[in-house]
């Protein structure tokens, strides 16, 4: 037996594993890096969050990435450099996070890393015939199990696409596993660039786990600020937004998007709500010159909107619903209070800290878990639905 292969078995025998889940995300301020004890597989699953911490990237990171990001022309060159630069300075920060800790690359099992997404595509967004659904993310695994020396686990969106999923949302895998309870209707809610969120019916099995973008959550809010605000990377606690007033006219053309008439579960990306989007609803609508204020206001209530409908749509369907908040739009006020203003008394929102998991680890957890699904769960134990197919994801890459 080669010893890759005999050092995998090892690991999914074993009655534990330390898995390192990275997570970096479309406001890309930072890598979210979690050090996380599992035991079990599949519904047995435990788990304990042993470190967790977002690492700053240094200031080129954002200035780089921008130039491929949710655009269709780019430089192929600039891309294809990215890759591996990404993959090594992640697992530079993995390297930082393990001295500060006082760990040894030995101390850890798996790296799980989503990497950075630069372009979501699916079907229904590019409608071309001859093309399927499609995702890219950057950062290459190797290169990060090289410079850090622990077996790297990467690249988890392609298996849910080639098994004929649209590659996101994947957090529905391990909501279902770390978060469901039959006591409760729980809908996991995460605000990041794209809101988006997981549906726990608490009659529910793997296989009618409901998991949908629902559109935009920070990324017009966030590239708005940025635009116009800099250097202000986001709207730190509302304290723009909030001085302004919602323009229902321009908020009537944002809310006429195809997208957000179509059934769930669907997935999107900047590709489609950015600020070009604005400029056309604006021109549309005659809004070009609301104050800047205004527009930021207009932005936060369409995030809102977009939240609050389905929420309200989902409250018809299953009555009761206890809505558990991750992501940075969290730490936007305004739009976390116009989300409970706009949902029904059916619908109770609050931090997903009430569930004892700090509400900005969990993305990165939750590719912890799905790295140990890949190691020693039961494939049936995950789904048997078309929209959940019963896989597992993630290319793994040796150190040596």
């Amino acid at each position: 037996m080669h010893p890759h292969i005999e050092k995998l078995a090892n690991l999914a025998a074993k009655p534990q594993r330390v898995i390192i889940g990275l997570m970096s995300g479309t406001s890309m301020d930072g890598l979210d890096v979690a050090l996380c004890v599992l035991e079990g597989a599949g519904k047995n699953t435990h788990i304990n969050v042993q470190h967790f911490v977002t690492c700053a990237y240094p200031a080129q990171y954002q200035q780089r990435v921008r130039q491929v990001f949710a655009k269709r022309d780019i430089d192929l060159q600039e891309l294809t450099l990215l890759n591996p630069w990404i993959g090594r300075l992640h697992g530079e920060l993995v390297n930082q996070c393990l001295q500060k800790w006082g760990l040894k690359a030995d101390d850890v099992d798996i790296i799980a890393s989503h990497g950075q997404t630069v372009y979501h595509c699916p079907k229904s967004q590019h409608g071309l015939e001859y093309y399927h659904n499609a995702t890219l993310q950057i950062g290459d695994g190797c290169h990060i199990a090289v410079s850090t020396g622990i077996t790297t686990v990467s690249d988890f969106r392609q298996k849910h696409i080639a098994a004929g999923g649209e590659g996101a949302p994947l957090a529905a895998y391990g909501d279902y596993l770390y978060f469901y309870n039959p006591n409760e209707n729980r809908i996991l809610l995460n605000i990041g660039g794209i809101a988006n969120i997981t549906m726990l019916a608490k009659s529910a099995v793997m296989a009618d786990t409901l998991c949908a973008d629902l559109g935009p959550g920070n990324t017009m809010i966030d590239a708005y600020v940025q635009r116009y605000f800099a250097p202000k990377q986001y709207d730190e606690d509302s304290q723009i937004a909030v001085q302004g007033k919602v323009n229902e006219t321009l908020l009537n053309c944002l809310l006429q998007h195809p997208f957000l008439k179509c059934e769930m579960p669907k997935t999107t990306g900047p590709e489609v709500f950015n600020l070009d989007y604005l400029e056309q609803c604006q021109m549309a609508c005659q809004t070009q010159e609301l104050a800047h204020e205004d527009t930021l206001a207009t932005l936060t209530e369409f995030s809102a909107y977009c939240i609050a409908k389905p929420l309200n749509s989902l409250a018809a369907q299953y009555g009761n619903l206890n809505v558990y908040v991750s992501g940075g739009g969290l730490h936007n006020p305004l739009l976390i209070k116009r989300i409970k203003d706009l949902s029904k008394t059916e619908v109770t929102v609050a931090s997903l800290s009430q569930l004892g998991i700090d509400p900005d680890a969990k993305e990165a957890v939750l590719f912890a878990l799905l790295a140990n699904e890949t190691l020693a769960g039961q494939t049936p134990s995950l789904s048997d639905s078309s929209a959940m197919p019963a896989i597992t994801m993630g290319k793994i890459s040796f150190a040596d």
